[in-house]
């Protein structure tokens, strides 16, 4: 199979194998004061240093989360917030907040390149205090579009709010360097970079109160009650620690990209690439192939022996409109047909030729029916 479902989850890292494996072996409940039990402190301590350095924080500041919806979960409902403005094409765990808070939620429009307009958050964001918290995406997981985050920031910052970004696709395809950014709370997840899944973080300033959302143990200094996952923390920390040699890797999936775009947009014409108008993560394309339903495309291309998705794979294997698609401009027609290719560390020219192929032949067909 040519594995393009990157966005989706990455392929695990033979060195995170290595090292959880012998990790699980050691064995160990950080919590236990005997001999194996400092040890496993030891590993967890040192895997929370190792993933602050990359990310250029203090360790103080990263909980460990059972993953990035988790680590959203925490920015918007264990900081006491009474008013959140996100975006319109923020992830389903970030958007769901709508449903699920008390207080008031402002969902602010994008424009066709699914950028924030500086002018929208500053008028939300008239009355805000340090109860009011705005939580936009670095990257994009369905068209990589990226946001000016810093600058976002700075205009949250001066109405006197917080800011929190949800910089889980990003981590690991472009540098993210945390106290560069400037923003108060960040997420992140380890399946995004080659870690294992259902491993986590949630980075926040130290002089932020967390209502924990859940209780026991009062592990992670009390924000996140339950024993850790060591092996999965020391898998992440290890992923962690190979992000800058492959980032070089990833940027360089650029020209496949590209490649993709280029090619397709010179056999049909009507093919939209969502996003293209504005700087995007380098392995990501979303591609419209107008009158054929994504559901059928990734069906079309599993036979062709290639892996792509219909947009984020967080919503149990269902097949719906990309929210993302239509809040760009998009009509539901055309939000339910759209695929998104993320190409991957091991991805090939013959991999890229082979979908690009694959893509034509589906096309031509569908051409011929009309």
């Amino acid at each position: 199979m040519i594995y393009l479902d990157n966005n989706a989850t990455s392929p695990l890292l033979p060195d995170v194998i290595e090292e959880m494996t012998r990790v699980m072996k050691a064995g160990g409940n950080p919590s236990s004061v005997h001999s194996i039990g400092r040890n496993a402190k030891a590993i967890l301590e040192q895997s929370r240093q190792n993933i602050a350095k990359i990310i250029n924080c203090r360790p103080q500041k990263i909980t460990f989360t059972s993953g990035g919806t988790e680590a959203n979960n925490m920015a918007l409902k264990a900081t006491g917030m009474d008013h959140i403005i996100i975006s319109a094409t923020e992830h389903d765990s970030i958007l769901a907040i709508k449903d699920n808070f008390k207080g008031v939620v402002d969902v602010l429009p994008v424009d066709e390149n699914g950028l924030l307009c500086f002018s929208d958050l500053k008028k939300a964001l008239k009355g805000a205090n340090d109860k009011t918290l705005v939580s936009v995406m670095l990257a994009n997981n369905e068209t990589g579009v990226r946001q000016d985050i810093k600058e976002l920031c700075a205009i949250t910052h001066e109405a006197g709010a917080l800011f929190h970004t949800d910089a889980i696709q990003a981590f690991g395809k472009i540098p993210v360097d945390f106290r560069d950014l400037a923003v108060d709370m960040m997420s992140l997840s380890a399946h995004k970079i080659g870690g294992p899944q259902g491993m986590g973080a949630f980075v926040a300033l130290e002089k932020i109160t967390l209502h924990p959302l859940s209780f026991g143990g009062g592990q992670e200094v009390g924000r996140r009650s339950g024993t850790e996952n060591l092996a999965g923390i020391a898998g992440f920390a290890k992923a962690a620690s190979l992000v800058p040699k492959n980032l070089t890797d990833i940027n360089n999936l650029r020209l496949l990209r590209d490649q993709i775009e280029h090619d397709i947009g010179r056999h049909a014409p009507e093919a939209i690439f969502y996003g293209a108008g504005a700087e995007r993560l380098p392995n990501t394309s979303t591609i419209l192939m107008p009158g054929v339903l994504s559901e059928t495309q990734v069906m079309a291309f599993d036979l062709d022996g290639i892996c792509i998705s219909s947009g984020s794979a967080c919503s149990s294997g269902k097949v719906k409109p990309s929210h993302v698609v239509t809040a760009m401009g998009g009509n539901k027609d055309m939000a339910l047909s759209t695929i998104r290719v993320s190409l991957g560390r091991d991805t090939t020219q013959n991999d890229v030729t082979a979908f690009i192929s694959a893509w034509k032949k589906l096309y031509d067909r569908k051409r011929k029916r009309l």
